[in-house]
């Protein structure tokens, strides 16, 4: 089986593997892969105060690979869209991802997206948005995003991916359908 498409959003729960995944699949597609996070943020955790024009000005490209998560512009993306993957493992690991992303970053202070670091492990325990319990608290709503993109854009093709047997498959018909139309 092959695939073939330029733009590409890939969906799932904070810590599912998103980032991980649409970077692989950029790779195996050819497509830039630009990580809508870093779009989205700026120092000191302010939202980019020009994020919709930045993300209008990506949908308009003719070939990307981003993440599907914020709502400002979930139908900017969906109708440009060709392809929505959805990692959708289970609960527990997105649970285990999400932590050990969390103290891996703690621990070696590192940056994200831009001068950021994560917060304090301890805040676990007291910031109700900190990223661990926010993961757990939104876990299902991709799947109400994923119904407003295939309402916006009917035509849009749903891949779930639930694991790396999955994820592998995907990776192996994009790379197939970028092949072909190499050849074509």
């Amino acid at each position: 089986m092959a695939i073939s498409a330029r733009r590409i959003l890939v969906a799932g729960a904070a810590g599912a593997g998103k980032t991980t995944l649409a970077a692989r699949i950029a790779a195996a597609t050819g497509s830039p892969h630009i990580e809508i996070d870093a779009v989205h943020w700026r120092a000191g955790w302010t939202v980019n105060p020009t994020f919709v024009d930045d993300v209008d000005a990506l949908a308009a490209g003719d070939a990307w690979v981003t993440e599907f998560q914020y709502r400002a512009v979930l139908r900017l993306l969906a109708e440009r869209a060709e392809l929505l993957v959805w990692v959708r493992p289970r609960r527990a690991v997105v649970l285990t991802r999400v932590l050990r992303r969390t103290v891996r970053r703690r621990l070696r202070h590192e940056l994200v997206w831009g001068t950021n670091v994560e917060a304090p492990l301890r805040t676990i325990l007291t910031d109700r948005d900190h990223i661990v319990r926010w993961s757990m608290r939104t876990f299902h709503e991709p799947e109400e995003r994923i119904r407003e993109a295939r309402r916006a854009n009917p035509g849009l093709r749903l891949v779930q991916v639930r694991s790396g047997r999955d994820a592998a498959r995907l990776l192996a018909a994009l790379q197939s359908g970028r092949d072909r139309s190499i050849r074509a």
